[in-house]
């Protein structure tokens, strides 16, 4: 992972995650973000303890802390992000390489998902139809 040396800013991110299947621009909190089938993949990081030019990326939660370990001038996690299974990105540090392989692990990790933190449940995308009952 190298520094970069071309400005790298939201809309490089917007360019190559829409390279990804199924990934749609939407907001959040009225900032860009982007989806995968309506799960959050990458937005722009607007908490107050994140620091400017960062992005939330997706991932692990092991994920994040080894490439927080290996990488810290580029990785991060406050303490608003820490519950999250997500990343903060200094997105002036990063090199587009690291970032396009960023984004496309974040894909395979909100494409894989298939349980909601809150019920444990599959998500609607994930559960099979149901058939109605029969009437008789």
């Amino acid at each position: 992972m190298g520094i970069s040396t071309k400005r790298t800013d939201f809309q490089v991110v917007r360019d190559m995650a829409k390279a990804l299947p199924g990934v749609s621009g939407s907001s959040l909190h009225g900032v860009p973000s982007l989806k995968v089938s309506g799960r959050l993949l990458a937005c722009l990081a607007i908490h107050k303890s994140a620091e400017p030019g960062s992005v939330v990326v997706r991932m692990g939660i092991e994920e994040r802390a080894a490439l927080i370990a290996d990488y810290p001038d580029i990785y991060y996690v406050t303490d608003h992000y820490a519950k999250h299974p997500a990343v903060l990105v200094r997105l002036g540090r990063i090199d587009r390489a690291s970032l396009r392989d960023l984004l496309g692990a974040a894909w395979r990790f909100v494409s894989s998902e298939k349980k909601t933190k809150k019920t444990g449940m599959r998500s609607r995308e994930d559960r099979p139809l149901r058939k109605s009952p029969r009437r008789r």
